[in-house]
């Protein structure tokens, strides 16, 4: 056991020890755009160098140079096999020549340890003509070219190729909600790389995806509406204005995508919204805290989970109606169902229990006791297994359905706020807000096989292809 446990801490310690900071704190203005600057995979070869970037700006053709916030600031070539945010932040409005680099130290590794290498004063200046519209969003990958970079093996100049994303098919992407920085994060599936990035109102929270219409709703709880994203164009198309103070913080779509339902925070209320006309056609009030809602596809009702009153409100998901409030433990936050749909799990946030609802007689059958308070449920779509994880947890758990004995967990390094399936792929997507990522991870050996930095304060995904 005690080998177990040391095992797990230095599987948590090396999965923190390389975090991304966070990419910027400030409100981004009325008349900005936002910029992702990501950093593309180095080569093989550029293993043994490691060096230091000190400072990342913006060149503005007519304002000279616009500071970013500098993500990563120590870059070891070991480390850089997968795509890293380097610098994000909003920008005013307007034409850019490109970006200038300040470089700090730099040394390549040999037989004998690493050898210090010269760096120019002089920064590096990167030629991309790009436009910061206002209110958007872009990304902008940067590639070192490493021969060009290295002279001699004792002098450093980088040299960077800037370009644009290329477009990833609709099928393979996935979204995610940025709190803190007001965008969502958009990424290719496949590649495991952020491709795009969609500017929001402030505060956007809950999520929810049409995939037939290809359209993307964001409630936006810092301005009382929800957003709708044509996700061909990653534009938004309109917003649905909700009541001032509303706070919406969690979407759900009917099944055959005519019905959105809003959880409201700060009435305290659901909104119940036709889809096509965008119209908020009635508000139902509910219990104390309204945090997430869980459609039942079978007997079109909807429940939504109350954190403050202790229970989870069940409403007609045509009219919105109210059917029964059931009372649970302390401070429920989320749920999923299994597979037939005849049990619904609610995880708590200020209790370790799990709640068993039956969704048939619309009671509680069971009470299960966990480890800790949950953030985070997931059921898997192919066994019924559940997957459990709290915010301040380095593991997510995964319990057999009935018996509800951990069977298995899945090393994380610190909490995760939501999670997501990918069946085809046969992967499981980790939301990990503490250090800005999300992982990927192989549903059957447990192991992680993929991270994505994100934007700033990540709180819930979705991907083309969920269940």
């Amino acid at each position: 056991m005690r080998s177990a446990r040391s095992s797990l801490l230095a599987i948590c310690l090396a999965l923190l020890g390389c975090q991304a900071g966070l990419p910027f704190s400030r409100v981004r203005l009325d008349d900005e755009g936002i910029v992702y600057l990501y950093l593309q995979p180095l080569a093989r070869e550029a293993e043994r160098l490691q060096f230091t970037i000190e400072s990342v700006s913006a060149a503005r053709r007519d304002l000279g140079e616009v500071p970013l916030a500098l993500a990563l600031g120590e870059l070891r070539g070991s480390e850089l096999r997968r795509q890293r945010l380097l610098a994000a932040g909003p920008l005013p409005a307007g034409d850019y020549s490109g970006f200038v680099v300040r470089t700090g130290k730099a040394s390549l590794r040999g037989e004998e340890g690493p050898a210090a290498l010269l760096v120019p004063e002089a920064p590096t200046r990167i030629e991309f003509g790009f436009t910061v519209r206002r209110g958007e969003g872009s990304i902008v990958s940067l590639a070192l070219r490493y021969a060009e970079s290295v002279e001699a093996g004792f002098r450093f100049s980088p040299a960077f190729a800037a370009f644009a994303p290329e477009r990833t098919a609709v099928g393979l992407l996935g979204f995610v909600v940025n709190n803190r920085s007001s965008d969502v994060s958009v990424f290719d599936k496949r590649s495991m790389q952020v491709v795009g990035v969609i500017a929001t109102g402030r505060e956007p929270s809950g999520i929810a995806l049409d995939q037939l219409a290809r359209r993307l709703y964001v409630a936006v709880s810092g301005e009382d509406g929800v957003e709708v994203v044509d996700i061909m164009s990653g534009a938004i198309v309109d917003r649905i204005r909700l009541s001032p103070g509303d706070e919406p913080v969690a979407l759900a779509l009917a099944p055959d995508g005519r019905t959105l339902l809003a959880a409201n925070r700060g009435s305290n209320t659901v909104s119940v919204i036709d889809a096509a006309s965008r119209f908020e056609r009635a508000k139902v009030q509910v219990g104390s805290g309204p945090r997430s809602i869980a459609i039942d596809r079978t007997r079109r009702r909807a429940f939504v989970f109350n954190a403050f009153s202790n229970t989870v409100a069940v409403l007609d998901l045509a009219s919105g109606a109210p059917i029964r409030s059931i009372a649970t433990a302390p401070g429920p936050v989320r749920g999923q169902f299994n597979r037939r749909g005849d049990r619904l799990y609610v995880i708590h946030e200020t209790s370790a229990w799990v709640t068993v609802i039956d969704t048939v007689t619309l009671t509680v059958s069971a009470r299960l006791p966990v480890r800790s308070a949950l953030a985070a449920i997931e059921i898997d779509p192919s066994t019924d297994f559940v997957y459990l994880a709290g915010r301040g947890e380095p593991t997510v758990g995964l319990h057999e359905p009935f018996s509800f004995a951990p069977v298995d967990f899945v090393a994380t390094g610190a909490g995760v706020i939501d999670m997501a399936t990918d069946r085809e792929a046969n992967t499981l997507y980790l939301v990990v807000p503490d250090t800005n990522r999300v992982l990927v991870v192989d549903r059957i050996s447990k192991r992680t096989v993929g991270e994505l930095d994100v934007g700033n304060g990540p709180t819930w995904i979705t991907l083309m292809g969920e269940n």
